[in-house]
């Protein structure tokens, strides 16, 4: 039923990532979501981001925000980490997950994107045919519209993570 809001993987944080399995395994591109996944809503880019992404590129990552804000917040926060961008990019629809792999010249099997909202980011991932990670938000202060989505998002993890502990038991005992 909630089947289509499911990540690939859950982790703690977009900076708690194992980049570097991900290169092994074969992925070169990485699309972002930037607010609560990156830094709190609305923030610029930290030191700590611009790191990721200064490390993410040395590696042989490309990478790409999307995000539903305008221009004036996401242009200057791409030029601060060095990445590509789709601003106003309608999430969860699938268009712009596809624009940002041809930006990056990468596919559905070789690119990954990371976000924080299982309504937007996640199912328009999903929806695009490309792996996710939900990481958890960074900050509590959220838009109004956020908070109610969060307690929805909610009862889909908690179907989630049923599912999970279905699949370890299945791993253990098969």
């Amino acid at each position: 039923m909630f089947r289509c809001f499911y990540p690939t993987r859950c982790a703690d944080s977009a900076y708690g990532i194992d980049y570097a399995g991900y290169y092994r395994e074969g992925y070169r591109g990485l699309i972002y979501d930037i607010d609560n996944t990156l830094v709190p809503h609305g923030a610029p880019a930290t030191k700590e981001a611009q790191a990721l992404f200064a490390r993410l590129h040395d590696m042989g990552f490309s990478t790409c925000l999307i995000s539903n804000n305008q221009e004036p917040r996401v242009a200057p926060f791409a030029r601060s980490v060095q990445s590509d961008f789709v601003c106003d990019a309608h999430k969860p629809s699938r268009k712009n997950y596809i624009r940002a792999m041809e930006i990056m010249g990468t596919g559905r099997e070789n690119t990954l994107f990371i976000g924080d909202q299982l309504f937007t980011d996640i199912y328009g991932a999903n929806r695009a045919g490309i792996p996710s990670i939900l990481t958890k938000p960074i900050h509590p202060k959220e838009e109004i519209q956020i908070v109610f989505k969060r307690y929805l998002e909610r009862i889909v993890l908690y179907f989630y993570q049923r599912k999970c502990r279905k699949e370890d038991v299945r791993e253990k005992s098969g």
